[in-house]
Formats: structure tokens, sequence, C-alpha cells
């Protein structure tokens, strides 16, 4: 019986692994393209991250202006930020805002919404429900 038990287990552990390596691999930033104009650098394609998101493009571009502590405006699919900026510190950001505002902490999908309740923002997983509390305002 033990032997049947342990089958079983290890089967389950190997759906389990196939499942995880699937959403790791299923979600993928966009590669920053940047563009550099005197003390300025444009990210030419900026609205591609907000699509990949699924997030408001005016809450990513007020995050990123935070974090390089620079003015930040958008002007059509292009974001210009003063000051010469590095692809590397752009696509640094990104990852972190994903981590922090996009990914379930609970399953690690990328599939999830940010809903308010009062004034508390949740990010709800649409794969596996779970609802957690969100810090900060880039939600």
């Amino acid at each position: 019986m033990a032997t049947d038990y342990e089958k079983l287990l290890k089967r389950i552990e190997g759906n389990l692994n196939e499942t995880k390596k699937g959403t790791e691999k299923r979600f993928e930033l966009p590669i920053v393209d940047i563009m550099w104009e005197g003390q300025k650098t444009f990210l030419r394609n900026f609205l591609d991250f907000p699509k990949a998101l699924r997030r408001d493009p005016e809450k990513i571009l007020q995050y990123l202006s935070k974090e390089f502590a620079v003015p930040a405006e958008r002007m059509g699919e292009k974001a210009i930020f003063v000051g010469k900026r590095d692809p590397a510190d752009f696509s640094r950001l990104f990852k972190i805002y994903f981590k922090d505002y996009v990914e379930c902490p609970t399953c690690k999908s990328p599939d999830t919404k940010i809903e308010k309740e009062k004034r508390i923002s949740f990010l709800i997983c649409e794969a596996c429900g779970a609802k957690s509390p969100l810090i900060g305002k880039y939600a």
C-alpha cells in the first residue's frame, strides 16, 4: 500500500514541477528600447510595458519617475526622462514593479488585477483567487 501512495505522490510532484516551469517561461517583459538626445532619455517602447503588465501607463510612469528621482512625461508611445539612464536600470525597475505590483505572491502567476476597497488596493489573482493587500501607490 505504501508503494502505491509513494507512486502517486511522485506523479503529483512531477505534475507540479511541470506546471511551475510553464508559468515561469510564460511571462516575459519586452526588451527596453531607449535613445538619448542631449540630457534626455527616451524610452521608445514605453507603451509595450503597460500592455504586457496589464497596468495603467500613468501609474507605471509615475513609478519610474519616482524611482529615478527625475521628472518624466509621456509623448505618444514614448516616455521622456531627464538625464541619461541606462537600459539595465529600466529593466531592473520593471522587474521590481512586476514582483511588487503584478505577480501573485501565492502562486507567482502574472494573471492578476487590482481592486480598490475603501482606501486599500488589493492584488487579486485570476489563477488561484488569492487576495493580497498592496503597499505603495503605484498599483
